[in-house]
């Protein structure tokens, strides 16, 4: 494939905004609420600690004040609180996000809205549009289960549709609330790490077709690419039982990195006639520091590649299909990419699965 005819019908990414909620817990905060919640039932409580100490997460920012969590005691509960604070997060990074453009909710032709983290009927999309009094035909295109590599997949789809609709904006809109789905009667392993790793937060991608956007407004997505591991559902996802969603997290996460990133971006850059000493910039999901560091091994990347996405984890923790646009969007408020630079976007996700985009600037 010739990526300089490609570039001429890239969409292109005009404004990425974040959007936290207010609610902020340091990680000793979050441990000892669990830790008062969990002690008279887990052997080990300092287990417990060791584990959240080891995903190297500072604090996170939450749905609710962390003393209300433990009055939400049903699914029907906390997936209520989930719609009203989606709903309340998705209308203001949505603002945000178009007023960086200059645009307003007139102008948006088509939304993507992905989240792993809560089920609402009609969808959050459909009540943003109502909030935001946008126009009655925009298209709409809610996408549930894709987890933290949503956000990634979320860019794709969205420049699949704009590759045929140059002349359109859409919005990939994602809002993941992981607290509101901790099941405090679950002691496994899995759980007590995502206990400790998964925060809350919103993001928002305004996009345009190559025929709608200024020039050099932003970076093109140039391709995408979609790979599926065979036979591994059971690597991440959810066990929806009766109380909600139970993690399913498997320690093997980080190997299928190693065996996979290295050969799935070099085929998906060969096809554009690209090698990894072409990108300059890397825009990796904030998976974990296993994650993190395999996908730094795999790839042989120089130190700091992954700057951001370490500081990201750090600061904020895992916000699944989120995490990844919060690093692409620090990527770009940077302002280190230069016109022709080359990007790689990279998340992977329930499936198992990888996505992968290029991005040029």
């Amino acid at each position: 494939m010739n990526s300089a005819i490609t570039q001429d019908f890239a969409p292109v990414i005009r404004a990425v905004e974040r959007l936290l909620p207010q609610h902020y817990s340091p990680q000793d905060q979050i441990i000892g609420a669990l830790r008062d919640l969990w002690a008279t039932r887990h052997y080990n409580v300092e287990r417990l600690e060791e584990l959240h100490r080891s995903v190297q997460v500072d604090g996170r920012f939450l749905a609710l004040p962390i003393e209300q969590y433990h009055t939400l005691t049903t699914f029907q509960q906390r997936n209520d609180a989930w719609i009203k604070v989606a709903s309340e997060l998705g209308e203001q990074v949505v603002g945000k996000a178009l007023e960086r453009t200059g645009l307003t909710p007139r102008d948006v032709d088509h939304i993507f809205f992905v989240t792993v983290t809560g089920i609402s009927t009609p969808s959050i999309d459909a009540r943003l549009m109502n909030r935001m009094r946008m126009r009655s035909d925009v298209k709409r295109t809610p996408i549930f289960g894709l987890g933290c590599v949503a956000g990634a997949a979320g860019v794709s789809r969205a420049s699949d549709y704009l590759r045929a609709w140059k002349d359109q904006t859409a919005l990939l809109i994602t809002v993941e609330l992981c607290s509101l789905t901790l099941q405090r009667e679950d002691l496994s392993i899995p759980n007590i790490i995502a206990s400790g790793l998964f925060g809350d937060g919103a993001a928002c991608v305004v996009l345009q077709g190559a025929g709608k956007a200024p020039a050099n407004a932003g970076p093109r997505v140039v391709a995408t690419r979609s790979v599926l591991f065979p036979d591994t559902e059971r690597i991440m996802g959810w066990d929806v039982v009766d109380s909600g969603f139970k993690v399913v997290l498997s320690a093997k996460v980080p190997q299928l990195v190693r065996e996979h990133i290295r050969q799935d971006v070099d085929g998906f850059l060969a096809e554009q006639g690209l090698t990894r000493k072409d990108i300059k910039h890397w825009v990796a999901h904030t998976g974990g520091p296993k994650v993190l560091q395999a996908f730094e091994d795999s790839l042989e990347l120089v130190a700091g590649s992954l700057e951001r996405s370490w500081k990201s984890l750090h600061e904020v923790g895992n916000l699944s299909s989120a995490s990844v646009l919060f690093v692409l969007g620090d990527t770009l408020a940077a302002g280190v990419a230069q016109p022709g630079d080359w990007g790689v976007m990279m998340a992977m996700g329930p499936g198992f699965c990888a996505e992968l985009v290029l991005l040029r600037w």
